[in-house]
Order: C-alpha cells, then structure tokens, then sequence
C-alpha cells in the first residue's frame, strides 16, 4: 500500500526534547534594571531641565540686578566712599535727608519731570500717526517698518554727537534754518529751555519708530469687522480712528505711557552727552542735569556713594509708583471694558 507524506506531524508535546521559544515579554534582569535606570533618568531630566534651562536668567538676575540692588539700600544707610566701598559708617537716614534738603536734586528732578512731558507727549502722538499710516497698504511698508527701528538700533552715542552739531550755537544747522526765518540764534547748549527741548529731541528721535511699531502691531490684531461696520454707518477714516482704533489701543497706550514714563526717569546718555563739557552737571547752570547725572556726579564724581545709594533707591521707589498707578488704571479700564 503507497504511503500518503502530506499527513501533517502531530504537535511536538510541551515538555519535549526540543526546547520552546521564550515568550515575547520576557525580559533578562540585567535588560530590567537599565530599563528601570533609563526610565528614572528620564523622570529626573524631565523635572528639571527646565529649571537648567531658566537658571541663567535666575544666575545673571542674583548677580547683577538682585544683589546690587541689596547692596545699594544697605549702603543708602551708610557713609560710604566709592574709594573705600568697605569701611561703611551707620548713619541710618541721613543720606536721604541730605538729598531732599538740596536743591540740585530738587533741580534734577524738575528737569526730569520736564524733559519727560516734552519728550513723552510728542513721541506718543508721532508713533500713533506714524502707525496709522504704516497701517494701511503702502508699497515697500516692509521697508518703512525697518526704517522705523533703524534710530532705535544706532548708538546713543552717534547720535547724541550728531545732535550736538545740529544744535551747535554758531554752526549749527538748526539755527542757519532759523535765521532764514528771521531768527536769531539760540543758544541750544546754554540756556535752559532750548536745551532741555534739544535733549527731547534726541529721545523723541530715537524712541518713536519703536512705539509706532507697538502701535502698527496692535493696529493689525483690531478686527477689520469693526472698521466694516463704521463704514457703512457712513464713519469717516478720521471717525473710525476716533471711534475704533483709539478705544482698541487704550491698553497698547497706556503700556507705551508707562515705559516711555518709566524710561524718561531714567534718561542719562542724551544729556551727557549733549553736555559741551562732557561732565555730569547738565549744563554750566545744572540746566539739564536729570536724576540720572544727579546720582552719576554724586556717586562716580563726588565719590559719595551712600548718597548715590539713597538716589537711586529713590528713584526705585519712584517707578515703584509709577507701576501702582499703571495697575490701578489699567484695572479700571478692564473694569470698564
């Protein structure tokens, strides 16, 4: 009888001489453990590698803005000489006595506060024309937004050196387009308007481009529904910025009030270098002087450095107002809004 070869082989029995094949799951010890190591490392790389990647900002922040800052109010309540910044000498409060009860900071401070409002005022009122205008389809605007920041990326050395010669009293060209006007010459550098108005001009220069870009920016997020709506209620371009954009910007201006307030307390570079003297007075007569070159001349001149200390935590605690009302009125628009 022939013999049938397509019979399949019974089944081999478990237990067999022939070994089986591991399950798919099975892991060896050692394979366990790198396992367990990988997964713990893993654990650990995600809580804190962002902790690494923050801990520059935390590292530069402790040793050049926290620690100074420490530093200044402790030595405020010290006589202290920048030549001997270690041989300090409690006097509690009187460097801010002595600060208050003389009349150059009192002088200072106005000058700030006037340079302020006239560079501030302007600035405010160009960058929101500026970008109205940017706002609209204009050929090459990508070229005019780069124009606008181009002030803002030159050096405030260049520039306040370029001003100085504009506003220069016998050659400069500020006073040879006056004369043709029936002006005579003004002595920019000297006297005390004409040369706290010198000292704006330069800031107003060098800081609208970037606030008008702010504004183009907030500009663009309005929907364009609203001014769609305004114009077929008939609303004029000028009525759809009074009654659209204006009220759409009021946190954008507040923020450029606040920074642009914040900054002009600040100002330093402008008047120092606008000075013909190249020192830190602000003219012969402290006619330009700011808190800035207050505290420079105090601390860096003077070498009284408890007293720089009480000056520049004084102006700390200014902007510290500056941002309470910032919060109080800006809450009160959320409110409102």
């Amino acid at each position: 009888m022939a013999t049938r070869n397509d019979i399949a082989a019974p089944p081999a029995k478990e237990g067999g001489a022939a070994p089986g094949r591991p399950p798919a799951d099975a892991v060896s010890p050692e394979a366990a453990r790198k396992r367990a190591r990988l997964s713990r490392r893993w654990q650990r790389d995600m809580r804190w590698s962002p902790y690494a990647f923050v801990s520059p900002f935390f590292l530069l922040f402790i040793a050049f803005g926290l620690f100074p800052l420490i530093y200044t109010g402790w030595a405020s309540l010290h006589q202290v000489e920048l030549t001997a910044p270690t041989d300090m000498s409690w006097v509690g409060l009187r460097n801010y006595t002595r600060i208050f009860d003389d009349e150059f900071f009192w002088n200072a401070a106005k000058n700030t506060l006037t340079i302020g409002i006239i560079s501030t005022v302007p600035q405010l009122l160009m960058a929101m024309g500026i970008a109205h205008i940017l706002n609209y389809k204009l050929r090459a605007s990508t070229f005019f937004r780069v124009v606008m920041l181009a002030p803002y990326a030159t050096s405030i050395a260049a520039a306040s050196l370029v001003f100085v010669l504009l506003f220069g009293r016998d050659y400069g060209m500020i006073n040879w387009a006056l004369h043709f006007v029936g002006v005579d010459a003004i002595d920019w550098q000297g006297d005390k308007w004409p040369s706290q108005i010198a000292v704006s001009t330069i800031i107003v220069w060098r800081w609208t481009g970037y606030n008008a870009l702010i504004y183009l920016a907030a500009m663009q997020a309005i929907p364009l529904d609203l001014y769609e709506s305004a114009a077929l209620d008939g609303a004029s371009r000028w009525r759809q910025f009074l009654h659209v954009t204006l009220p759409s910007l009021r946190p954008t201006i507040l923020f450029t009030a606040v920074v642009s307030t914040i900054g002009a307390s600040q100002v330093f570079g402008e008047p120092l270098l606008f000075d013909v003297n190249k020192g830190s007075s602000g003219g012969a007569e402290h006619q330009f002087q700011t808190l800035g070159l207050y505290l420079y001349e105090q601390g860096w001149v003077n070498q009284h450095l408890g007293r720089a200390s009480a000056i520049a935590w004084t102006m700390f605690l200014i902007l510290i107002v500056i941002g309470i009302v910032n919060y109080v009125i800006s809450r009160r628009l959320r409110a409102s809004s």
